[in-house]
């Protein structure tokens, strides 16, 4: 199945560079460019494109809000948003994750990759390796902390699930929390379903969140 991509970037040559790359894959097929967040929101209204490339910094609407109301839209939930960023952590990604993104990327990123990142957002997971996880957690933890919800806020949740909440918290690769656990692989990916599931969790980026706003994982 062809992935068909959006890409937004306030910069021509950037959306024009980006839209080449995706055209010159096989798999993948460019079906719009915007160069403002709202033209972002209502292009993937329009094209419902099933991964959009956002840059943060766009005039008027930025990206951030872009990907807010993508992601809230109830026509527009398959989408997936891949954030392009400058920096390694730029100031606003966190925001970006909370908002619904499923991940970032460099824009200095090699061309295989990038296309190998849109594949793995596209297939529903979430473009956020252990190290990066842990950066972000990192800088999750150096900003004012938000009001914890009680355990009681993870609706039916068990105890082996809030447990593994907790190792996807800490950065764990579905492998590691395996291996912690000693459970098969199989097994841990389902307690991340149903994780998923119960916590309406567009993917690991919002589980890692979902760790920290319930005071499963302590700063520090």
């Amino acid at each position: 199945m062809t992935v068909k991509v959006l890409v937004a970037d306030d910069q021509a040559l950037v959306r024009g560079s980006f839209s080449l790359l995706v055209d010159s894959a096989p798999d993948l097929t460019s079906v719009g460019q915007a160069a403002t967040g709202a033209e972002a929101v209502e292009l993937a209204g329009r094209q419902h494109p099933d991964v959009v490339l956002m840059d943060i910094r766009m005039p008027g609407m930025d990206g951030i809000e872009a990907t807010r109301r993508i992601t809230a839209a109830p026509a527009d939930q398959t989408i997936r948003i891949l954030i392009l960023t400058t920096f390694d952590i730029d100031e606003y990604v966190f925001s970006a994750l909370r908002a619904g993104a499923s991940g970032f990327l460099l824009k200095d990123t090699p061309p295989a990759d990038l296309l190998a990142a849109i594949r793995v957002v596209a297939a529903g997971e979430a473009l956020l390796a252990p190290t990066v996880t842990r950066r972000l957690i990192e800088e999750f933890t150096r900003r004012p902390e938000p009001a914890r919800r009680p355990l009681a806020g993870l609706p039916d949740t068990t105890e082996r699930e809030r447990e593994v909440l907790t190792l996807i918290g800490l950065g764990l690769s579905n492998d590691e929390i395996a291996a912690h656990l000693h459970v098969s692989l199989s097994t841990a990916k389902t307690h991340i379903g149903r994780l998923l599931m119960k916590l309406d969790a567009r993917d690991r980026a919002q589980l890692v969140i979902a760790a920290y706003d319930a005071g499963l994982v302590k700063p520090g």
